[in-house]
């Protein structure tokens, strides 16, 4: 069993995207790997989960204009 690493970042904390974030098939309005989110976008965490099968947090993350993209600890970087 994989042993859970601990979130790095907490609800309601203002991040930024480190990478360009793109579409994987989550957005079905949006093309499939068109561009959801450019590096350097704000957001602020709205809810921490965890990917059950490798034991990673998950951050929900609200950016501009209510778009709301799952991320992963190295996709995102505190301000």
């Amino acid at each position: 069993m994989i042993e859970p690493r601990l979130p790095k970042y907490q609800w309601g904390q203002r991040v930024k995207a480190a990478v360009d974030l793109v579409n994987d098939g989550s957005f079905p309005d949006a093309p499939a790997n068109g561009l959801l989110v450019g590096a350097g976008g704000i957001g602020e965490i709205v809810k921490v989960g965890m990917q059950t099968e490798a034991n990673v947090p998950i951050y929900v993350v609200e950016f501009c204009e209510r778009l709301v993209v799952g991320c992963l600890e190295e996709e995102i970087t505190m301000l």
